[in-house]
């Protein structure tokens, strides 16, 4: 720009300069002859008449000089403030268009809002309240001589044990349906519904419903695990416990190979990922993590729900990764990778195995309290029930009721094994991706997506919270980065 300005006054001194030479001096003549010159002067030279001129032209170029030159400076020294001020406002633009750090704690909480608070606080609540009714209403069957009736009808209907079992067992699932359907309709139905969280219409719901009934008498009738518990019973009166609690792992192993073969595809459909793009990069992260490609798929869970989840099912032919669609259209790829990250640790730390193991254990546990219980229970009331050993098919409320107690007690010791596993998963996907923003994203998402408590009280915690908080999820993905200070992950290893 200086030198745009500077080309006009240069301009006007080459013109002063010229003008001069070419318009004062008279053109050239032919000079006389010398013997006309007057006696004693000399002619004069041919450059006398053409010095002055220059002199007149150099002096007029210097007063217009001195006269352009003040104003030179102060237009430099505009120019450059203005330049100056220019790019003090370009910076302060490019800073103010930057955006700040994300305060992902005050965002989390913000997101916990009035309605989040009323559906997680009755959620927490159910949580307490569904198995206190599963107790009373195991106790109505009991004490109303319902039970007994039942036992009764089955007889009626055989003379073969295996029938008479699955005959009782058809009764006692269609009165527990019956009994338990007003908790279940709220819990399930009207509660989602009116939060927004649920995509089902009430014809849907309910066949969902009892397609869940027949699963499990198919399962417990029809193969027959009741009807080879009651041979145990029998067999066994006073360490019946042992051997349920023992027939827990092969019971557990036999569910968790067929539940993606056979169970889910009862419920929704399971396809290849879409996103071609997408699953590339999933695909990468799997391998990186040792996982077989086949094993990453989506469900259709918006048929059914609005919820973000993932889950890993199976093992052997049949595990694999499971992504909702819900979870594939709400979160960006790289919060999606970090998902998939979370469940390969599931797979890569032995979770699966490590949670077969853990649930025997629990089982021996339960069962014993369950023993217990029903022993002193059938002491005390069993001529009133209309039975008074534990292997006569009325019984099975008491050993429901039993075991429902029984689990109630010891959930907050499974819930702690199965928080530890979550954050093991939680710590493996981020040293997997090394994607802490895009954790601290998806968490955020999932808990306002499930509307989910983010610091919720001790005792809710402990007695239902089967994952950390929300908030201490954010956290620490923001702020696990042991690579950044050169130290190799505790969990996952490259090449390992």
């Amino acid at each position: 720009m200086l030198r745009q300005r500077l080309s006009r006054p240069a301009l006007l001194l080459a013109l002063l300069a010229l003008l001069p030479l070419t318009g004062a001096a008279p053109p050239a003549r032919a000079s006389a002859p010398e013997t006309l010159a007057p006696p004693g002067t000399a002619a004069p030279a041919l450059g006398s008449a053409a010095r002055r001129p220059r002199m007149v032209a150099s002096d007029s170029a210097r007063r217009a000089y001195r006269a352009w030159r003040p104003g030179v400076r102060p237009r430099a020294r505009a120019d450059s403030i203005a330049r100056a001020d220019s790019l003090a406002r370009a910076d302060s633009l490019t800073r103010a268009a930057a955006p700040p750090p994300r305060d992902y704690v005050a965002e989390v909480r913000a997101a916990f809002t009035p309605a989040n608070r009323a559906y997680a606080t009755t959620r927490a609540a159910l949580g307490f309240l569904e198995p206190l009714y599963g107790l009373l209403l195991g106790l109505f069957v009991l004490f109303s001589g319902l039970s007994a009736w039942m036992r009764d009808r089955a007889r009626a209907a055989s003379r073969h044990a295996y029938v008479q079992t699955l005959v009782y067992l058809v009764l006692y699932l269609a009165a527990g349906f019956v009994l338990q359907f007003p908790l279940a309709f709220y819990q399930g139905f009207a509660l989602e519904r009116h939060y927004g969280l649920l995509n089902q219409s009430f014809g849907s719901w309910l066949l969902d419903e009892i397609k869940g009934l027949l699963v499990f008498l198919v399962f417990f009738g029809a193969v027959p695990l009741i009807r080879l518990a009651y041979v145990a019973i029998r067999r066994f009166p006073r360490n019946w416990w042992l051997v349920l609690g023992l027939a827990t792992l092969p019971v557990v192993l036999a569910g968790t190979f067929l539940q993606p073969l056979v169970v889910e595809p009862l419920f929704n459909r399971f396809t290849p990922l879409a996103d071609r793009r997408l699953e590339a990069r999933i695909l990468e992260t799997a391998s990186r993590a040792g996982i077989p490609a086949r094993r990453v798929v989506q469900m259709d869970a918006s048929r059914q729900s609005r919820r973000y989840n993932a889950y890993v099912s199976g093992f052997g032919p049949s595990q694999r990764i499971v992504l909702w669609d819900t979870t594939l259209k709400g979160m960006t790829a790289d919060e999606i990778v970090f998902v998939v990250g979370h469940e390969a640790a599931h797979y890569r730390l032995g979770h699966l195995w490590k949670g077969i193991l853990f649930e025997t254990g629990m089982g021996l546990l339960v069962f014993a309290i369950a023993a217990a219980l029903a022993r002193g229970a059938l002491a005390r009331w069993g001529p009133r029930w209309g039975f008074t050993e534990l292997h006569d098919l009325a019984s099975l409320p008491l050993i429901v009721v039993a075991l429902t107690l029984a689990m109630f007690l010891t959930q907050p010791g499974a819930n702690a094994f199965t928080r530890r596993l979550e954050r093991d998963a939680d710590t493996f996907g981020l040293e997997l991706t090394h994607a802490n923003e895009a954790a601290a994203s998806a968490f955020l998402k999932m808990g306002a997506q499930n509307r989910s408590n983010p610091e919720p009280g001790p005792a809710v915690e402990f007695f239902l919270y089967s994952h950390p908080p929300l908030l201490e999820r954010v956290r620490f993905a923001l702020s696990y980065r042991p690579w950044e200070i050169g130290r190799p992950g505790r969990l996952f290893h490259p090449g390992g």
